[in-house]
């Protein structure tokens, strides 16, 4: 087992693995950046060592910074949390060079996955459902138009290196598909240096479900069920839970497995993420994160297990302390993403934060780095906490979410709180009746600027 890890990244995350450290007797390492030398996180671990300027390319994106901090300190392990260097293959390859263990899957499979033509490809192989598209990169507008004959319109063009909503153009008609196919690609290659497209079917009301997936990099994997994370602003995830209320126990069952064989099929190690479009009973492929989720803890919720303590296990060549067998759903959890934001317009709102108190009680769940008197700085993601809530079942934790929301206080700043008090006044949230364009309709008509 590792004597000290550093977690290379910063906020909620990064206190999460320090304290998963803690409980196992390992030793943690902060980096931070000079803005974040009076972070949370920097208080919590048993060292520190400042890695840059403000600026994430100089800090946190740093990889000969980490590194160097690494060999300084005599941490044997990267965690890298989500986000940031989490998904970046060349950093997994340098850390191997230099013998230390990256907490994570392998530089290849983070290649692999990070390639959402190769990723698709990979997965249709692997026997996973996919939507229905080209056949890898789009070269040219004929070819596209051809495309959309092919499968029929709606049409979505997305960046093949893409992620975060960015690079994707929605075509309704072969007139649109013109634009949309330069702006795809435009974005693209703006945005991530690759100008590479693809086009797949767009599906009018799906839902976003995502399939938990765990490999011991020997040919073992599980599944922990799916998450319901349909309820995005510009691609973005705010509020997601777990079960999916669309999702039934054989349905359940059946896409799990088929995740948790490809996974097995590639000995992939450590947490994965394979995320779906759901429509009409049938599963659509989009893309497997290999990380971490954000929205990991509503999956934690309902099984009971620590997904950092056995991501740290399997790094170190330990077994998983579950089989398939061991994992039964217990209850409901629901996550809200809690941002450092203005509304109507989500502008980001950092400042000094002159009250803190956190919800407390049970099945109620905060993680968040922020204390009294701890100033967010500009620089980063606004995302402040994330409130998360375990009920007995779905109505419970509706119940819950409300009461504990009504516990938090965040002065100093604008929250997006008063967005998850508007959500729960609606009888399609009660009810579970929302797909993945529900929120943006929403927000159109109730929080206009």
């Amino acid at each position: 087992m590792f004597d000290k890890i550093l977690i290379a990244n910063r906020g909620e995350i990064a206190l999460r693995v320090i304290r998963a450290c803690r409980e196992m007797g390992i030793g943690s390492v902060a980096v931070h950046s000079t803005a974040d030398s009076d972070a949370m996180h920097v208080r919590m671990a048993d060292e520190a060592i400042c890695i840059g300027p403000p600026s994430s390319t100089d800090s946190y994106l740093n990889v000969a910074a980490i590194v160097a901090a690494c060999e300084v300190t005599g941490a044997q392990a990267i965690h890298p949390g989500y986000g940031f260097l989490s998904e970046n293959a060349n950093f997994v390859q340098i850390l191997q060079d230099h013998g230390i263990t990256f907490i994570g899957p392998t530089a290849e499979h983070i290649r692999v996955m990070g390639d959402k033509i190769t990723a698709k490809d990979t997965m249709k192989r692997l026997g996973v459902p996919c939507v229905p598209g080209s056949d890898g990169g789009v070269p040219d507008l004929e070819t596209a138009l051809q495309v959309g004959r092919d499968i029929g319109y709606p049409v979505i063009i997305k960046a093949t290196a893409g992620g975060g909503g960015k690079g994707m153009k929605v075509a309704n008609s072969e007139e649109e598909m013109t634009n949309a196919f330069r702006t795809a690609r435009s974005e693209g290659k703006a945005n991530f240096g690759n100008d590479e497209v693809y086009i797949e079917k767009y599906l009018d009301t799906p839902r976003h479900i995502e399939i938990q997936v765990f490999g011991d990099g020997k040919g073992k994997a599980v599944h922990l069920g799916e998450r319901d994370c349909s309820l995005q602003r510009r691609h973005q995830k705010v509020f997601e839970e777990a079960p999916g209320p669309s999702i039934d126990a054989e349905t359940r069952a059946k896409i799990g497995e088929i995740c948790a064989n490809a996974v097995a099929d590639i000995n992939y190690i450590g947490a994965g993420t394979i995320e779906f479009l759901y429509e009409n009973g049938e599963f659509y492929f989009i893309e497997m994160n290999t990380r971490l989720q954000v929205e990991h803890p509503v999956t934690e919720g309902i099984f009971g297990v620590d997904l950092v303590r056995e991501q740290i296990l399997v790094a170190a060549g330990k077994d998983m302390t579950f089989g398939q067998d061991d994992l039964k759903i217990n209850g409901h959890s629901i996550e809200v993403r809690i941002n450092a934001e203005r509304l109507p317009n989500f502008a980001p709102c950092p400042g000094k934060i002159t009250q803190y108190h956190a919800p407390g009680g049970l099945g109620v769940r905060m993680d968040s780095a922020l204390y009294d008197g701890y100033s967010i700085p500009p620089y980063y993601d606004s995302l402040i906490g994330k409130l998360i809530v375990h009920g007995r079942d779905r109505p419970e934790a509706l119940a819950r979410l409300s009461r504990a929301l009504g516990e938090l206080i965040v002065d100093g700043v604008d929250t997006t709180v008063p967005l998850f008090y508007a959500l729960l006044a609606e009888q399609d949230i009660l009810d579970g009746n929302y797909d993945i364009h529900w929120l943006e309709h929403w927000l159109e008509t109730n929080l206009q600027g």
